[in-house]
């Protein structure tokens, strides 16, 4: 498989009405699959590619006891598609959706909150909302590592453009009436930070300072 630098962006596969995401950032990655407005599984973990690609799992909705696990994974390329095949001999073929360039992308850890007009901090720990964006595609995972506990996850396709975030969910974990929506909110980024305002998806107002 070329470079790691190729494994990066957005990827999509297709099983009858069943459709896999496959993201990868430098450094992290998630597979999502969901059937029209159904959501039905996501995991995702670290990974790096010296020169096989070994993962750690850090959620897994299907199988819990997996977080944690560490392993290497076989990656190949065919075709301009991307074939990876579980240890189950589970083999997936994947085309690509992006390539993972634009200014939010990258893997994204929630660093604070505003409660009560006053921006308060959010440290990093075993519980935590982390956010994986490529080019066009993202995805909000909330979890807890050291439990293998999962709190929820959406996702799906966005756009920056002169300073105004907008995202249109195509999974929602918690709410299947969500997909569909469009969301609006003001951004801007600063070195490592992503400032991010708006309305959430129930309406209410958000304010948060995302850090990578």
């Amino acid at each position: 498989m070329g470079k790691a630098q190729d494994l990066l962006g957005a990827w999509k596969s297709s099983s009858g009405d069943v459709n896999s995401i496959l993201l990868i950032t430098p450094g992290y990655f998630s597979i999502t699959s969901y059937q029209d407005k159904k959501f039905l599984s996501t995991m995702g973990g670290t990974w790096k590619a010296p020169d096989e690609v070994s993962v750690k799992i850090e959620f897994n909705t299907d199988e819990r006891s997996q977080v944690g696990w560490e392993g290497a994974v076989s990656v190949s390329s065919e075709n301009g598609k991307l074939i990876t095949t579980l240890g189950d001999g589970l083999k997936t073929e994947w085309s690509r959706v992006d390539n993972g360039e634009g200014s939010l992308a990258g893997y994204w850890q929630i660093s604070g909150r505003e409660q009560d007009g006053k921006m308060n901090e959010i440290k990093p720990g075993v519980r935590k909302t982390i956010k994986i964006l490529s080019g066009t595609r993202f995805q909000w995972v909330a979890i807890n590592t050291e439990t293998g506990e999962f709190f929820g996850t959406g996702g799906g396709t966005y756009a920056f453009v002169n300073g105004v975030y907008t995202e249109k969910i195509d999974f929602f974990s918690r709410d299947n009436s969500r997909v569909g929506a469009t969301l609006t909110f003001k951004g801007k980024v600063e070195g490592n930070a992503w400032d991010h305002s708006g309305l959430s998806s129930k309406g209410e107002p958000i304010h948060e300072v995302w850090s990578r």
